[in-house]
C-alpha cells in the first residue's frame, strides 16, 4: 500500500518535470504566444533585405511586443522580401507608420521595430506600412570597413 503511494508521487514529479519542459521549450522558441494571443490583424511591409529574421519574431513599439512576423516570403516581381505583420488588436498604429530590422544586442536576435507616424487615419487589416528600412547586415559592415581601411592603406 505504501509503495503505490510513493508510485504516485513519483508519477507527478515526472509529470511535472515533463510540464516544465514543455514551457521552457516553447519560451525559448517564441511560441509561448501563440497559445494566449488574442485577435489579431495583418499589416505587409517589403525590405530590401531582412538579414536573418525569421517567422514568429517579435514586433515591438517602444520596446512592447505588439505583434509577431506571420510569415516571410520573396516577391519574384520587385525582388524584395514581403515580411506580413501580425498586430494585436489592441494596438491600433497610424497609416503613416514606418518599420524596421533591429537586433537585440550586438548579435542577438532580429525583430521588427514599428515606429508610429503622425497621420490621424489608422493603418487598416491587411493594410501595407510604406516605410521601411532593411537590416544591417555585421558581414557587409565589417567587408565596408575592411575596404575603407584598404582603400586608405593604398591611397598613402
Amino acid at each position: 500500500m505504501k509503495r503505490s503511494g510513493v508510485d504516485l508521487l513519483v508519477g507527478l514529479f515526472v509529470l511535472l518535470g515533463f510540464a516544465a519542459l514543455v514551457f521552457l521549450a516553447l519560451r525559448a522558441g517564441n511560441m509561448s504566444s501563440a497559445l494566449g494571443l488574442g485577435p489579431t490583424y495583418e499589416a505587409t511591409a517589403e525590405f530590401d533585405n531582412i538579414g536573418g529574421l525569421k517567422p514568429r519574431a517579435a514586433v515591438r513599439s517602444a520596446g512592447v511586443v505588439v505583434g509577431r512576423v506571420a510569415s516571410i516570403r520573396f516577391d519574384d516581381q520587385s525582388y524584395r522580401a514581403l515580411v506580413v505583420l501580425e498586430l494585436d488588436s489592441r494596438y491600433k498604429f497610424p497609416k503613416d507608420s514606418s518599420v524596421k530590422i533591429l537586433t537585440s544586442g550586438l548579435l542577438g536576435e532580429q525583430y521588427v521595430g514599428l515606429e508610429p507616424g503622425g497621420d490621424s487615419a489608422m493603418l487598416a487589416p491587411g493594410g501595407r506600412i510604406a516605410m521601411t528600412q532593411s537590416a544591417v547586415v555585421l558581414e557587409n559592415l565589417i567587408g565596408q570597413f575592411l575596404y575603407g581601411k584598404a582603400a586608405e592603406g593604398g591611397a598613402k
